[in-house]
């Protein structure tokens, strides 16, 4: 069992960053592949990224990639989402999400954080 917490979300405005933390908790966190999907408004969940157990793999959606990076302090149990030059589009709420492999993850995590609302003004 994997609980995930996030925190970090608010408002920006276009061209400004926000770092996303997500802290987790339960004996598995070191053996999780862990990452973000995020739901903007009017559309289904989508991918963003994800990390490795031992932060050897990164995977991000490609329109993201270059803007988005993710990170994890697997002594801390936390991952990170560092987000640049953000723009309207990336209005969301940003999940963060836990599972065993990058393909399942991909498929749809099994653990869920309950959100965190990121806002880009125009």
């Amino acid at each position: 069992q994997v609980q995930l917490v996030e925190s970090g979300g608010g408002s920006v405005q276009a061209g400004g960053s926000l770092r996303l933390s997500c802290a987790a908790s339960g004996a598995t966190f070191i053996n999780s592949v862990m990452g973000w999907f995020r739901q903007r408004p009017g559309k289904e969940r989508e991918f963003v990224a994800a990390i490795s157990r031992v932060a050897v793999s990164r995977d991000y959606t490609d329109s993201l990639k270059g803007r988005f990076t993710i990170s994890r302090d697997n002594a801390k149990n936390m991952v990170y989402l560092q987000m640049n030059n953000l723009v309207p589009e990336d209005t969301a709420i940003y999940y963060c999400a836990a599972d065993r492999t990058i393909a399942a993850f991909r498929a749809g995590p099994t653990y869920w954080g309950q959100g965190t609302q990121i806002t880009v003004s125009s």
